[in-house]
């Protein structure tokens, strides 16, 4: 069991895999709009109080990995107390043994020599890669990329090398790369076949939220999902506060297979419903703040009222509720159904000229508002009373038309 390895060179592989299985996160963003693959790469950019260590901690919490790595690298020692004392408190949903029993915790804080917080990352995915090659699936967590970024400037500075854009050293990009490219679902060396992944999602934490310095750049160009977070958003309270305008998945050809293999064929498809519809949202947003709703048609505003909807009934997600912190794949879709079930709803209502303020007052939406806090095991009864209560709301303003 025991061995030697350098940490900054990767370990030997047999083949590399198509990232085709979704590591699956509880989390409604991610796995409806933005999936990350098991053996995939992500990136959390974002500024200060948007989220990003939460966001980590619910990843690591909630990640269907076998094993969690999660490296604490030059932030405050208190997020790592944070998990030392809720980790063994939790249930994984997926074994009911407790988060703690699989999580490896690299503490490497803010107040820590420059040299190790350049290091720890390096031991976090050898580690990583150690039990990938026991066949397990790995989720390595790295907060934040950053910091060990601005170690690296230091250590080249000290150096005395030939500095780059802002001071960082000239290999930054390079060794971003080499860390990311270490990631990936393999076949592992062996006799028996075995299959083993590591997911990388590292947080980067731009100076005043401008994801246009360096590390956030370097970290662009080698992940493929990019997740986001808004500093505007997380004023406004919405959280997790990733902007589904900007951040994107290069993932969701690669697992389309697996969802329409285990949860149905029709969740991509509502998928690129709901994404249009944010879209449309976002335009018609523009003329609300140059002539205000009430200058807009009927059915403008009552699509306004089911974006609303989707924003916070779907994509708003509570990461301390005992019951909204995890969402199944089943609800999710379920969830998804429920919302264009009333979209479609809203619709036939404009046609039958009905206004868009009776269509705002109705009852149900109170409802929809409070599913996310139905326990995922009783969903389904769930999502039968509220398709039930959708119709009859609605066949009752058609009649008094």
């Amino acid at each position: 069991m025991k061995q030697k390895w350098p940490v900054r060179i990767g370990r030997p592989l047999k083949e590399k895999l198509d990232p085709e299985v979704p590591l699956l996160t509880g989390q409604r963003i991610y796995d409806t709009f933005f999936p990350i693959a098991k053996g995939g790469t992500a990136a959390i950019p974002g500024g200060f109080g948007t989220g990003k260590t939460v966001s980590q901690h619910q990843l690591a919490k909630w990640a269907d990995s076998q094993v969690v790595v999660y490296v604490g690298c030059g932030e405050r020692g208190n997020e790592m107390t944070e998990v030392l004392l809720t980790f063994p408190e939790l249930d994984d949903p997926n074994t009911g043994e407790k988060l703690m029993e699989r999580s490896t915790l690299i503490a490497n804080t803010s107040n820590m020599p420059v040299a190790a917080r350049e290091a720890s990352i390096y031991t976090g995915v050898t580690i990583a890669e150690y039990y990938r090659d026991m066949g397990y699936d790995v989720a390595l967590m790295a907060d934040s990329s950053s910091r060990w970024a601005e170690a690296l400037r230091e250590i080249s500075g000290r150096l005395e090398e030939m500095p780059g854009e802002e001071g960082f050293p000239a290999y930054l990009g390079t060794r971003l790369a080499d860390f990311y490219e270490r990631a990936g679902r393999v076949i592992t060396l062996g006799k028996e076949k075995r299959l083993g992944s590591v997911s990388i999602i590292g947080a980067v934490s731009p100076p005043g939220g401008d994801f246009s310095e360096p590390v956030s750049q370097n970290t662009l160009r080698v992940v493929s999902a990019f997740w986001a977070l808004d500093t505007n958003l997380a004023d406004r309270r919405h959280f997790p506060a990733i902007n589904w305008l900007t951040s994107y998945s290069l993932y969701l050809d690669f697992v389309k297979e697996w969802y329409d293999k285990n949860i149905g064929k029709e969740f991509q498809i509502l998928r690129g419903r709901m994404m249009a519809l944010l879209e449309k949202e976002a335009e018609l947003q523009e003329i609300v703040q140059l002539v205000g709703q009430d200058a807009l048609p009927e059915s403008d505003r009552a699509f306004l009222e089911v974006a609303r909807m989707i924003r916070e009934d779907y994509l708003q997600q509570h990461a301390y509720h005992e019951i909204d912190s995890y969402c199944s794949k089943e609800k999710q879709f379920l969830m998804l159904k429920i919302i264009m079930k009333f979209y479609q709803e809203v619709n036939k209502a404009i046609e039958a000229g009905i206004m868009a303020s009776r269509i705002a007052a109705v009852k149900v939406k109170d409802e929809i508002a409070r599913m996310k806090y139905t326990p995922n095991q009783d969903f389904p009864r769930r999502y039968e009373e509220l398709i039930k209560s959708i119709e009859i709301e609605f066949e009752s303003l058609r009649n008094q038309q």
